[in-house]
């Protein structure tokens, strides 16, 4: 673990082991740390607090630029240490990383463009002054299916804000965290700043995260139902929350789009990291007049994809996560089938070629998809692919929104006038219009109703990390 500039064991002594998900190997082991080493190192980023914050702007961004350097130097191996602790295809790792680095870069700049300002007073003898100072102690915990981009979607606000930081990252892959703390270091972050506690059970983690008055605001991505548990937690603390959690994204396929278009959008995306993804689309609503074109396409598409060891030639698809992830998309996939959905394409797990070593599930393609199916309701997490055919274009929308969930949605159409309506219509964060990929750095990123609270990238994602001070000044 890293904890006040010095990587140091567990304080129970305790290890666990990091696996290849694609083939069950052994990759290393990182210390497995309880809520004593979480307590020190909150400790050690509450007492550099002072120092840190105190820094200038250009100092802090001097720093992030250097780390984004770093992580655009070590781009290649870095990908490769993710694609065999994550499992994801090499050339999405290298895309992750890409995307990583930009995070540093943008608030590098952003720190630089922390303002306050003089407010009007009806008094002629009073002026007053707004500034924004960091929150204070941040403890972050991320997730696995993005490894490092979310760990620098949150370090690099906090680090421009001039916040110290408490980092708890996935159990199943802490060696990119563990890679993206030596760069930081590297860069001449100063002891205590960043820390990083490593545990196979994070719950003992959680807790003392949400119990500790030090800390000052909690930053999580996961599921909806653990975000709910450590919010509430953190609740009674009264820190500050920025939650990212799950999604059930409709892909909305009008009878005016291009289905081809759109079914090659709906592979590239549905598929990417094993369908891993909160944004990933789960419902794909294709009017009838586009459904045969449509599925025709896809079926085509997914036919083509290979699934295997992401560090192998023309993979496209990965493993997922673990056994229990592949039990889930499975029992889904089960209860599509017995309630009368098609299966042109997958419905099994796969176990050939050595594939039995790892988490494989086929790249499935799901039709005839209704209501009353699991998968219609629940969020996959898999490489399933789930259409629904609708005729009534008024519906469509209702039926997109009949959702607890509100992180992305996508539309595909050739008119304008039905593109805008639907982006004001749809309840949530994120509108992909005839595009696949509606995310970048300088966006903000984040959901409604139980896809969060809060917004990473762009302007609003500094915000997160700042607090407003006011300042009353008699003239008198």
């Amino acid at each position: 673990m890293f904890i006040n500039g010095a990587w140091v064991d567990a304080i129970g002594g305790e290890t666990f082991e990091i696996t290849n998900p694609a083939t069950g190997a052994v990759i290393g082991q990182m210390p497995d740390g309880d809520e004593r080493d979480a307590d020190a190192a909150i400790a050690a980023a509450h007492a550099a607090f002072a120092s840190w914050s105190t820094t200038t702007a250009y100092e802090r961004a001097d720093i992030l630029m250097r780390a984004w350097q770093l992580m655009k130097d070590r781009a290649g191996e870095l990908a490769e240490l993710m694609t065999t602790e994550q499992g994801k295809p090499l050339k999405a790792s290298r895309f992750e990383v890409g995307y990583g680095a930009d995070f540093l870069r943008w608030f590098a700049e952003e720190a630089r463009r922390i303002t306050g300002e003089w407010l009007p007073s009806s008094r002629p003898d009073q002026r007053f002054l707004a500034v924004r100072q960091p929150v204070g102690v941040v403890a972050a915990i991320t997730p696995w299916n993005y490894p490092i981009s979310m760990l620098t979607r949150k370090m690099g606000p906090a680090l421009a804000a001039g916040c110290t930081m408490v980092l708890k990252p996935a159990e199943a892959t802490p060696l990119c965290a563990k890679a993206i703390f030596e760069i930081l270091h590297e860069a001449g972050v100063p002891a205590g700043v960043m820390n990083m506690v490593t545990a196979q059970n994070p719950v003992p983690i959680g807790d003392a995260f949400t119990s500790d008055t030090r800390v000052k605001k909690l930053t999580f991505t996961g599921s909806t139902a653990v975000g709910r548990l450590l919010a509430g937690k953190a609740a009674a603390s009264l820190q500050r929350v920025s939650v990212e959690l799950g999604g059930h994204a409709p892909f909305i396929v009008y009878p005016d789009a291009d289905p081809e278009q759109a079914a090659k959008g709906a592979a590239a995306l549905k598929f990417l990291n094993s369908g891993q993804a909160c944004i990933s689309p789960n419902r794909l609503y294709v009017h009838r007049d586009a459904a045969d074109a449509f599925v025709d396409t896809l079926t085509a598409r997914v036919q083509r994809l290979v699934a295997g060891n992401g560090m192998d030639d023309g993979v496209g698809v990965g493993p997922l996560v673990n056994d229990a992830a592949v039990d889930k998309v499975a029992a889904q996939v089960e209860d599509a089938r017995d309630k009368g959905a098609g299966i042109p394409v997958g419905g099994y797990r796969l176990t050939d070629d050595g594939l039995d070593k790892g988490h494989f599930y086929a790249p499935t393609l799901l039709t005839d998809v209704t209501p009353d199916m699991t998968v219609y309701r629940e969020e996959t997490f898999g490489p399933v692919a789930p259409v629904v055919v609708y005729d009534d274009v008024d519906q469509v929308i209702e039926l997109a929104n009949d959702t607890h969930y509100g992180l992305a949605a996508y539309v595909y159409t050739q008119s304008l006038k039905t593109a805008i309506t639907a982006f004001e219509a749809l309840r949530f964060g994120i509108i992909g219009i005839n595009d696949v990929n509606p995310t970048s750095a300088s966006v903000p990123f984040g959901g409604m109703n139980d896809s969060g609270l809060g917004r990473e990238g762009g302007h609003e994602g500094l915000d997160e990390y700042l607090e407003t001070k006011t300042a009353g000044i008699s003239l008198r």
